[in-house]
């Protein structure tokens, strides 16, 4: 472990930091807040430097922003995003409320510009009308004018223009009531202005005076496009509507009458009539028009109508800036003047539809709208309540899911879920159910298992117990023996059986006259084997202490030399084993044996061979003898004797009796084999015979590999001194 106090503090303080985000950030975010707040009051008093205090109120939330973001996004992960319920929750209003939310904004911006839009229209529209009617008008006048000018009067020459102006002395339709009515332009609500000019030279036209003052005839307007122009004109900072007609006389002169009339509060009354109020800044637009890029309030403007009240909630107020277009009164170049209209959608409407919102038509497309708004909601409703449950059912699974899981950690195998549905979630708790049936199941199996390894352990320990572990070499011969199981018990069989007579000399009082050796291979593997097998030792144990006891016994008859040199004769041992196994197990059941008694006195080696492969004896001198003799397999027929060989083994000799476990593994090079058996015994012939064991072992291990043990491996070495 490293040295705290080597950490440098900085070091161990983002540490910590890091291992206590939440309430060192908690924390540092409240002071933040009180800060924040503390320079807000701060800003209201009037002797504080506001400027500076705002300045310092902006970094300060800035990083109270940077620092609250994640821990909000923390704590959201945490607290709110943990469970699947909310998850589903914030899942469903990603996925169903933010496409509602941002088409019902665009359509909320849509609807907005559409009705400012409108009421524009409808604001621009009604000037245009009455742009029209006085165009109309003085059109009328114009020629109903020149027509009276080019008719010679009675009493005088023919186009004769008096010294009180171009109408006096001439023959004309006007009578003094036609004079009247022509005039009668001026007289009406709005009170338009008349102006006479012939070849550009002003006249004057009987008639009251008028009250708006002269606007002149401009250059550019002497001669019109089509002798004809009406527009929305800017003479200084004014607005004018003006209509202009031109009409060419019989004597060539031209006669212009311009009607022009002040854009005012009363006309934008008229205009604003049924929508609210309209406001009209009275400057030129300069670059490209666009009047919502300057500031209007330094403008002198003129506004007419008042703002109408709401009717309802949704009744906002719409208010919308645009431009008109005008013509500049100096110069005769087009150009345009924002205007503004504040009205509401419930005005607008009324607009749109006049009349036709009256009426059994419309009275039952109202109903039908709201059966159909009704109908939506309750689509909504059920829709939402569908979720709601679709939600809880997932939910509920995870939960006993999740309930389910600890408990089952906790060791509570009996714990099931409670299924009632039919769909993939139930599904998947009925096979968590069928999952904890199963895993009661193995552990209990595991817990059988268990019990039987202790028991195949034990078995084990009993049956090493029955191989001998330490064997005191006689004075002429070396024995070895190993087993090694390809499972936890082996069937096959070795045992050395040492006989000895009394000698008072010797400190122990007897000496060693011989050993027998066995080795034997059980058919099958496993427990059945081992058991075969611990059979079969208990039976040539049980004949060699017969043989042993009745050797101690000194009587001359016949029963007690019969039994003193039965295990002298292998060939009658393995005979009596066979018939005791063939009596005392199933048909199928036999073993393979080896038996020989090497005589420590004359180093003879007497053995028969019951199907077990045959034993090798390597001479000093290189030879190599198989120990065939005997016969068939024991426990497997009835009746069956056997041969015995018997040979003298001289200083050197090595006798290897081994199992089918030694010579038959393979691998890609096929069986390990005799050969090889022999030339590892052979090289290290001159070693222990442990060692020479050792290494064989060593050999059959690199041939099989990584592979399993495939059989049981018993070797058995004896040594000639």
């Amino acid at each position: 472990m490293p040295n705290s106090l080597a950490i440098p503090p900085h070091t161990r303080a983002f540490g910590w930091l890091r291992r206590n985000p939440p309430s060192c950030l908690s924390g540092a975010l409240v002071w933040l807040a009180v800060i924040f707040i503390g320079l807000w009051l701060l800003r209201l008093i009037p002797a504080m430097d506001s400027s500076s205090l705002g300045w310092l109120q902006i970094l300060i939330g800035v990083v109270l922003f940077a620092l609250g973001l994640p821990l909000l996004v923390r704590i959201i992960r945490k607290r709110m995003l943990w469970s699947l319920r909310n998850k589903l929750i914030i899942t469903y209003l990603l996925v169903g409320l933010a496409p509602v939310v941002l088409f019902v904004t665009l359509a909320t911006i849509f609807a907005y510009i559409a009705a400012g839009q409108f009421a524009i229209h409808l604001a621009s529209n009604r000037m245009q009308t009455e742009l029209d009617q006085m165009s109309t008008d003085n059109s009328t006048l114009t020629i109903r004018i020149a027509h009276g000018l080019n008719t010679p009067a009675e009493n005088g020459p023919s186009g004769q223009i008096g010294p009180r102006g171009p109408f006096q002395g001439l023959r004309t339709p006007f009578t003094v009531t036609e004079r009247a009515a022509a005039a009668a332009i001026s007289t009406t609500s709005l009170r338009p202005r008349l102006e006479e000019f012939i070849n550009g030279v002003p006249q004057v036209m009987p008639g009251p005076p008028r009250p708006a003052e002269p606007l002149g005839l401009p250059a550019w307007a002497m001669n019109p496009k089509d002798d004809m122009f009406r527009s929305v004109v800017l003479d200084g900072e004014k607005l004018y509507l003006v209509a202009i007609h031109r009409e060419r006389l019989l004597d060539g002169r031209r006669l212009t009458m311009v009607s022009h009339l002040p854009v005012d509060g009363a006309l934008l009354e008229i205009m604003a009539k049924g929508l609210g109020r309209a406001q009209i800044f009275a400057h030129k637009a300069e670059g490209d028009g666009l009047a919502s890029e300057r500031n209007t309030s330094q403008y002198s403007s003129v506004s007419g109508g008042v703002e109408p009240p709401a009717r309802n909630l949704a009744d906002i107020r719409v208010r919308f800036l645009s431009t008109i277009t005008i013509t500049d009164w100096e110069t005769g170049k087009p150009d345009s003047v924002p205007i503004e209209v504040d009205s509401r959608p419930g005005l607008l409407y009324l607009q749109l539809f006049g009349e036709s919102l009256s009426g059994i038509v419309t009275s039952a497309i109202r109903i039908g709208l709201i059966g159909l708004c009704i109908l939506f909601a309750l689509i909504e409703i059920l829709a939402l309540t569908m979720a709601i449950r679709l939600s809880r059912t997932m939910t509920a699974s995870i939960h006993d899911l999740y309930e389910a899981t600890l408990s089952i950690d906790r060791g509570d195998l009996n714990h099931r879920i409670a299924v009632s549905r039919t769909d993939q979630l139930a599904q998947l708790s009925r096979s968590f159910n069928r999952m904890s049936v199963s895993l009661q199941r193995l552990l209990s199996e595991q817990h059988e298992k268990e019990r039987l390894q202790n028991e195949l352990t034990i078995a084990q320990e009993v049956q090493a117990n029955l191989f001998p572990t330490a064997v005191r070499d006689l004075a002429t011969l070396e024995l070895h023996g190993v087993c090694r199981p390809a499972r936890s018990v082996s069937g096959d069989y070795y045992d050395f059986l040492v006989f000895y007579k009394d000698d008072p000399e010797s400190l122990s009082g007897r000496i060693e006259t011989g050993v027998g050796i066995a080795l034997g291979d059980i058919s099958g593997k496993g427990i059945s084997a081992a058991l075969l097998m611990a059979t079969l030792h208990s039976a040539v144990r049980l004949i060699y202490s017969a043989s042993l006891d009745a050797g101690m016994i000194v009587s001359h008859e016949g029963v007690s030399q019969y039994m003193g040199r039965l295990f002298e004769s292998p060939g009658r041992v393995m005979a009596t084993l066979n018939q005791h196994l063939y009596s005392n197990t199933q048909p199928e059941k036999y073993a393979t044996l080896f038996l020989g008694h090497y005589d420590a006195a004359t180093s003879w080696l007497t053995y028969s061979n019951a199907g077990q492969l045959p034993p090798l004896l390597l001479g000093q001198d290189g030879s190599v003898r198989r120990l065939d003799k005997g016969g068939t397999v024991v426990g497997l027929m009835d009746g069956v004797r056997y041969e015995e060989g018997r040979f003298q083994m001289r200083s050197g000799d090595i006798l290897v009796a081994y199992s089918d476990g030694v010579t038959e593994p393979e691998n890609d090079f096929g069986d390990f084999g005799e050969e090889r058996l022999v030339e590892v015994v052979r090289r290290y012939r001159d070693q222990p015979l442990h060692v020479i064991s050792a290494q064989v072992m060593h050999a059959l291990d690199a041939w099989i590999g990584a592979e399993e043990q495939p059989d049981d491996i018993t070797l058995v070495l004896a040594r000639k001194i």
